[in-house]
């Protein structure tokens, strides 16, 4: 059930991205913005945490997710370090999946030899 969980959550949320890139002139940066924002503001309310308990990866993978992921880090290092912890936290709490995104991209254009788009 925890696979059929995972499922229907991360497609209803891809479904209601789709939906706001099709029926609004929203451009898809300022969507993935509102999703990283959106899943902060969840986060802080308690809210995404249960998401997450319940979807699993269909609720921490797509990009809400990384937002209750920047808010966790945040929350716990203005709990260590006060003020500045505001500055390092998503730093901390992010630095791992952000790497691991560049180094397997980096890996992935060695072997498919990326080409650049024409000017258009």
């Amino acid at each position: 059930m925890d696979y059929v969980n995972a499922f229907w959550v991360g497609g209803l949320i891809c479904a209601l991205v789709q939906i706001l890139l099709e029926k609004t002139t929203l451009l898809p940066g300022r969507i993935m913005v509102l999703l990283v924002v959106a899943g902060s503001v969840l986060g802080a309310v308690g809210w995404y945490e249960p998401l997450i308990d319940f979807a699993g990866a269909g609720a921490s993978v797509p990009l809400p997710g990384f937002g209750n992921t920047l808010w966790k880090g945040v929350k716990e290092a203005v709990d260590e370090s006060g003020f500045l912890g505001l500055f390092q936290g998503g730093f901390r709490a992010s630095a791992v999946g952000i790497s691991a995104a560049l180094i397997f991209s980096y890996l992935a254009s060695l072997v498919f030899e990326p080409k650049m788009k024409d000017g258009k």
